[in-house]
C-alpha cells in the first residue's frame, strides 16, 4: 500500500517545504559533516512538526512512514543475504580468484584500458565503488608514475570502472535499492540496464583507446606483488569461481534474487571446506561480521580488499534505506510530493519527459544534498506513480534513477563519494572529472533512450516506440 495523502497544500508551500528540508540534509551533511542517518531524522523530526502544526496526529503520521518503508521492504530483507553471500564468496575464494586473474590483464601500452576494464571486474566482484577505488585504484595510481601516465586520465578510468561495477554487481547496496524501491526482481533491473550500461562501457573503452600509446612504462612490479599477496592469502583457486557460475547462470534463468543468493551461499561454502576447515564458531563470526584473513598473513593492501561483507557491514545502509523510505512516506503523506508533481504533471505526458524529470531529480539530489542514496530513494519515490500513470514498466524508472543518481554522485566535489574518491586516490573531483567517461555517459544515454523511446517498455512488455508507431498507423 502506498502511503496516503493526510492534506492537501499548495505547490508554493510544497516548494518551500522541500527547499527546508533539503537546506537541513545539506548544511549537516556537507557542512557539519553529518552521517545521512542523523540528517535524516532531523529532517523528519521537522516534518513531523509541520504535520502536528497542520492538525495532523502522530499515529497517522506513523502509519505513512511505515507505509512508505513497506514499498521498500524487499531491499532490506535482501541486504541480509547480500552481506552473507559477499562474506561467503570471500572465504571460499571466488573474489580473490578473480581479482588475481584479473591483474594479469594489465597492459603498459593501454595503460587506461587496463585500469577501467580490470576496476570494472573487481568492482562487479566487490560490489562496491569505494572499496574498490581506495584499494585497487590506490594501487592503480601509484603506478601511474612508473608508467609514465596522466594521473587524472588514469582518476577517470578508476572511477569509471569502480562505478561500472557498483552499478551492476548484484553485490552492490545501491543496485538493490533501486530495484526495491520500484517494485521489481534485482535480476530484472540488472538485465535492463544493459540496455544503457554496455553502450556506455565500450564508449568509455573507445574514448580510453584514443590515450593508449602515451603510457611508455613497464613496471608491473606492483601488479606482481599483489598477486604475490592473494596467493598468499591461500585462498586462489581455479574451481573458487564455481560460485559466480552458479550466480550468473541462475540470474539467466531469471530465478528469484533470494533464491540465487542462498544457492550460490551454498555453493561457495562447499567450496569453502575443500580447501580450508573453518570451525562452526568461526563460520558463524565470518558469516556476521565479514571474512578476515589470518592475522599472521602480511597481505598489505589485499587484506583491506578482502576483509569484507557479512551481516553487520549492511546495518549501516539499511538504516539509511528505512530512514529515507519513511521521509519519502512522510513527504506524502503531508501532500508535498503529489503537490510538487501535480506543478509539472501536465507537463509529464510521455516517457520521454518522465524519464527526463526522474533524471534531473536524481542528478540534482545529487548535486544539492551530494548523496547517492537519497538521489535513488527520494527520485523513485516521488516518480513510482508517474511512470504507473503513463503505464511504463518500473524497470524503466529503477534504471534511470542508478544512470542519473549511483554513477553521478562521484562527480559532485562535495558529495560522500567525490569527497572521499578524492582523498583516497590524492586527486581532486574536477581533475578526473573530464575522464570519467563511463558517468557521465550513462546519463546521455538513459534520457537520449528515453525521448527516443528505444529500450522503453510499457507495462504489457511492448516498446513504447513500436506503440506509437501503431497507434499513429490506425
Amino acid at each position: 500500500m502506498p502511503p496516503k495523502i493526510l492534506t492537501q497544500i499548495s505547490p508554493q508551500l510544497a516548494f518551500m517545504i522541500s527547499a527546508i528540508v533539503i537546506a537541513i540534509m545539506g548544511v549537516t551533511m556537507i557542512g557539519l559533516g553529518w552521517v545521512p542517518h542523523l540528517s535524516l531524522i532531523l529532517a523528519i523530526c521537522v516534518l513531523l512538526a509541520i504535520g502536528l502544526f497542520k492538525g495532523l496526529s502522530f499515529d497517522d503520521m506513523q502509519a505513512q512512514m511505515a507505509s512508505g518503508v513497506m514499498r521498500g521492504i524487499g531491499a532490506i530483507y535482501l541486504f541480509f543475504f547480500i552481506g552473507l553471500m559477499v562474506a561467503a564468496l570471500m572465504m571460499s575464494g571466488a573474489i580473490p580468484t578473480l581479482m588475481y586473474f584479473g591483474f594479469q590483464l594489465i597492459s603498459p601500452e593501454y595503460y587506461y584500458i587496463s585500469a577501467f576494464v580490470l576496476t570494472s571486474i573487481i568492482g562487479i566482484a566487490l560490489g562496491s565503488s569505494l572499496t574498490t577505488a581506495a584499494t585497487l585504484g590506490v594501487a592503480f595510481i601509484g603506478m601511474s608514475n612508473a608508467f609514465d601516465a596522466n594521473v587524472a586520465i588514469a582518476a577517470g578510468a578508476v572511477v569509471s570502472g569502480a562505478f561500472f561495477g557498483d552499478k551492476m554487481s548484484p553485490l552492490s547496496d545501491t543496485c538493490t535499492i533501486a530495484s526495491s524501491v520500484v517494485g521489481i526482481d534485482l535480476f530484472e533491473h540488472i538485465r535492463n540496464m544493459m540496455y544503457t550500461t554496455v553502450p556506455a562501457w565500450i564508449l568509455t573503452v573507445i574514448l580510453f583507446w584514443f590515450f593508449s600509446g602515451q603510457t611508455a612504462g613497464s613496471d608491473l612490479s606492483q601488479v606482481r606483488v599483489l598477486q604475490g599477496q592473494l596467493i598468499e592469502s591461500g585462498l586462489v583457486h581455479g574451481y573458487a569461481v564455481l560460485p559466480f557460475v552458479v550466480l550468473v547462470g541462475l540470474a539467466i534463468f531469471r530465478v528469484n534474487a533470494i533464491y540465487t543468493i542462498i544457492c550460490t551461499i551454498a555453493a561457495a561454502l562447499i567450496i569453502t571446506y575443500l580447501h580450508s576447515s573453518p570451525s562452526f564458531g568461526q563460520l558463524g563470526g565470518y558469516l556476521f561480521a565479514g571474512y578476515a584473513p589470518a592475522e599472521s598473513l602480511e597481505l598489505g593492501e589485499v587484506g583491506g580488499m578482502l576483509s569484507r561483507g557479512g551481516v553487520q557491514s549492511m546495518f549501516f545502509t539499511q538504516a539509511i534505506v528505512i530512514l529515507a523510505l519513511s521521509l519519502g512516506g512522510l513527504l506524502t503523506a503531508l501532500g508535498i510530493l503529489p503537490a510538487l508533481l501535480s506543478g509539472i504533471k501536465d507537463n509529464l505526458t510521455t516517457a520521454g519527459r518522465a524519464i527526463f524529470a526522474a533524471a534531473m531529480s536524481a542528478l540534482s539530489i545529487n548535486v544539492l544534498i551530494g548523496e547517492q542514496y537519497l538521489s535513488i530513494l527520494l527520485s523513485g519515490t516521488a516518480f513510482r506513480p508517474t511512470f504507473e500513470r503513463l503505464n511504463l514498466h518500473p524497470k524503466n524508472l529503477s534504471r534511470t534513477i542508478e544512470d542519473a543518481g549511483t554513477v553521478i554522485n562521484p562527480l559532485v566535489p562535495w558529495s560522500v563519494c567525490g569527497v572521499f574518491i578524492s582523498q583516497a586516490l590524492g586527486v581532486p573531483v574536477l581533475e578526473y572529472l573530464p575522464y570519467a567517461f563511463f558517468c557521465y555517459l550513462s546519463l546521455l544515454l538513459t534520457i537520449l533512450f528515453g525521448f527516443t523511446g528505444i529500450t522503453i517498455t510499457r507495462k504489457d512488455g511492448t516498446n513504447v516506440r513500436k506503440h506509437q508507431k501503431a497507434q499513429v498507423a490506425n
